[in-house]
């Protein structure tokens, strides 16, 4: 009698890890995929609503909202490109600056903690019911303030000036491309450690799942800190990159210009708003995961995993 062979451990492995998800695969079908279905059917249509309040009803007009968008509005395609713009700039700078705070704050230091609570902090404040409080505070302030210290609030407020690096950088014979890159992300410095919380919590978390040993034989081989940073610590740390560079491009996709136009155009109804917003988030989504595809794709192939 032939003996039945049982599971091997990579597919317990494999199956352990479809259970843990599987909530959230169910919540992706039916809440996700469903409005996704519905977006690209309100766009592919004209959507009028009855006055008898029964509902809406959906007209087919084939791809006469994207030729709309791309054509004849005023500022999509200005305002698409700024956003992936936006998002090009900001993604590589969050990533490093992530990385070397998480390998500073993963050393042992007086005040670890509360260093570690107060780079985090910006992510509990970029919380609506905080941000409205925030704002609300600071329009008190400038009312019951005198004209010269309002004028020093709004000084405070108004980001970066950058013509002194600029000047500094050209001074250097740097390329416009760089020049241009370093400026935006000079002007944008507060944003990106704003946005840096959560993926510093992910790359000390591999940090500190990196094998002791591995340093050790670094350190008995001879290896400076430049050679074990590039020959164990990055390979390391790549698969929670990809994990990160998927988070920060979700992230600031979602408080991008391009979904705020969305948004509005939405919010604006009629027998045409309805279809060209969802328009405009579909072909924006479509070009956010593309872009995930190609960056993800060609670093996993570059990416050691360790087991």
């Amino acid at each position: 009698m032939k003996k039945r062979r049982g599971l091997t451990l990579m597919q317990k492995r494999a199956i352990t890890g479809y259970i843990f998800i599987l909530p959230w695969l169910l919540g992706f079908f039916y809440f996700y995929v469903r409005s996704i279905v519905m977006s690209v059917q309100i766009s592919l249509s004209t959507v009028t609503l009855p006055d008898d309040g029964s509902g809406y009803q959906v007209t087919f007009s084939g791809l006469k909202n994207y030729f709309y968008i791309f054509q004849e509005h005023g500022s999509y395609n200005q305002v698409l490109v700024s956003s992936l713009g936006d998002i090009v700039v900001d993604v590589p700078l969050i990533i490093f600056f992530s990385l070397l705070m998480a390998m500073i704050l993963n050393t042992k230091f007086k005040g670890r903690t509360l260093v570690r609570a107060i780079f985090f902090l910006p992510v509990l404040m970029n919380s609506e019911a905080i941000l409205d409080a925030m704002s609300s505070l600071r329009n008190l302030m400038q009312t019951g303030l005198s004209g010269s210290s309002s004028e020093l609030l709004e000084a405070s407020n108004s980001g970066v000036n950058v013509d002194y690096y600029m000047a500094l950088f050209k001074t250097l014979a740097l390329p416009d491309s760089i020049l241009d890159y370093v400026v935006g992300a000079v002007g944008r410095i507060s944003d990106i450690i704003s946005l840096s919380g959560v993926q510093i919590v992910i790359f000390i978390a591999g940090l500190q799942s990196i094998p002791g040993s591995l340093y050790e034989v670094a350190k008995i081989e001879g290896a400076t800190t430049y050679e074990t940073f590039w020959k164990v610590t990055f390979p390391m740390v790549m698969p929670h990159i990809i994990t990160n560079i998927v988070y920060t491009v979700v992230d600031s996709f979602t408080n991008a210009e391009i979904v705020t136009l969305a948004r509005t155009t939405f919010n604006q109804g009629g027998t045409t708003g309805y279809g060209y917003s969802c328009a405009m988030s579909l072909v924006s989504t479509v070009i956010v995961c593309t872009i995930l595809g190609i960056v993800c794709g060609w670093i996993s192939k570059h990416t050691f995993y360790y087991n």
